[in-house]
């Protein structure tokens, strides 16, 4: 199987994931074992999120956080998408030099990498709107922000999301590739796809910067208005104690956000300035920070900052304890044993 296609006339139908372009090949098993244990925290780290949300009654009731459940939920089924995506070819690459990836499965591939982008993008607004309802509007947030509203924004992003990468491949379609195949990322992507082009793709490039900066800056903007606003709401309260817990509030989400949109407009920007672009270690490696820290950081959080999610842990932990002590005979919860939600 050859590497590279030996003339130009010829169709390219299958592409080579280079990875870390210069590395080392003695270091190839250890960026494997570290992907490969980065790919099992997020897939088990948010998949706790997800099973605690669906077989934990008490998620279900209409306690006064239940919104953002439904915004924690979908950003952990997104986050578990994109690693699985993006994640098992590459470390399949270093650790048994599989580098084969067909042309029509990268495509998919890159269409899925920036759905799940995408996607992301927007459950960032939905998360920074439902805070700015709750702040700035605290007493008709419960009318205004319904779980009905919150499910009906999610499955509205859920959907939406795939205009944009779609608009994206439908450019790179249209351009011949006829030459080189080595797709110098760890997966298939807008720039690393469009470079190996045979014909100018000035064009292609230009659409698909259009569309990532729509993407990130019209959330970007909204996120960016909504937590001025917050931050004019909360100063406006008289009481320190009520000032620090609203603050407390928006910690998380603040965090979530600031990880996700600025190393994302570093990238962005700096490859279409000229005297501002990274080399390709540089900028592979920004990327992977980027799109690997929040997935694993995520449920930490959550667990960490989320007093229900605490108790919900705590719970279950207890649970288990006392269905081992009693060695498996039939155990039957009390409702008063449950978490409150206060």
């Amino acid at each position: 199987m050859s590497q590279v296609n030996e003339t130009t006339a010829s169709v390219v139908t299958e592409f080579f994931i280079v990875g870390v372009p210069g590395l080392q090949p003695k270091y190839y098993s250890l960026i494997g074992a570290l992907l490969f244990i980065i790919y099992i925290t997020v897939i088990t780290g948010n998949s706790l999120i997800v099973i605690l949300f669906v077989i934990e009654r008490s998620l279900h009731k209409p306690i006064l956080y239940k919104p953002m459940y439904i915004i924690m939920l979908s950003l952990s089924l997104s986050d578990i998408g994109f690693c699985t995506v993006a994640l098992p070819k590459v470390i399949s690459r270093y650790w048994f030099n599989d580098s084969y990836i067909g042309f029509y499965v990268c495509l998919f591939q890159r269409q899925l990498i920036h759905y799940f982008g995408t996607l992301n993008s927007l459950i960032m607004m939905i998360m920074a709107l439902d805070r700015y309802l709750a702040i700035c509007y605290p007493l008709r947030y419960p009318v205004l922000m319904t779980n009905r509203t919150m499910r009906l924004l999610i499955g509205f992003s859920w959907v939406t999301a795939m205009i944009a990468p779609t608009i994206s491949v439908m450019q790179t379609v249209k351009l011949p590739f006829c030459g080189p195949n080595m797709i110098l990322h760890c997966f298939c992507d807008s720039l690393s796809m469009n470079q190996l082009a045979c014909a100018d793709a000035t064009l292609a490039n230009l659409i698909a910067y259009t569309v990532a900066m729509f993407v990130l800056l019209v959330p970007l903007s909204f996120i960016i208005f909504s937590y001025l606003s917050i931050l004019v709401s909360v100063l406006r309260i008289a009481n320190a104690q009520g000032r620090m817990k609203a603050f407390s509030t928006c910690a998380t989400q603040l965090t979530i956000i600031t990880i996700y949109y600025v190393p994302r407009f570093v990238v962005y920007t700096t490859s279409n300035i000229p005297n501002a672009q990274m080399n390709s270690s540089q900028k592979i490696g920004l990327v992977m920070f980027y799109s690997l820290l929040p997935p694993v950081v995520n449920p930490f959080i959550y667990c960490i900052r989320i007093k229900e999610i605490r108790q919900l842990l705590k719970w279950c932990v207890h649970r288990n304890k006392i269905i081992n002590i009693g060695d498996g005979m039939p155990f039957h919860l009390s409702p008063g044993s449950k978490p409150s939600h206060r």
